[in-house]
């Protein structure tokens, strides 16, 4: 659980990073937003897949942590005033 949430969390990194080349902190924001919100649906998607109740349930709250994780990030860039235009 805890490797997914480390790999959740590092491809929002990932697309933060490549969000740089946006026309501004609204895209990097929003960029960051969606990687979170496409790793929670993966994640949500095997919960489903899985035979364990528990376990499922526990990989289902992973992937609400990431989402808001997401979203928490995507906040953070819109109020930091990001400028990834090169100006």
């Amino acid at each position: 659980m805890r490797m997914l949430l480390k790999a959740a969390l590092g491809a929002g990194l990932i697309a933060m990073a490549s969000a740089c080349g946006g026309s501004g902190d609204d895209t990097a924001g929003d960029n960051v937003a969606e990687a979170g919100d496409m790793k929670a649906d993966a994640m949500e998607d095997m919960a489903d897949n899985m035979s364990n109740g528990t376990a499922a349930e526990m990989v289902e709250d992973n992937a609400s942590m990431v989402r808001e994780a997401g979203e928490a990030r995507e906040e953070a860039i819109d109020n930091a005033d990001v400028v990834t235009n090169g100006n």
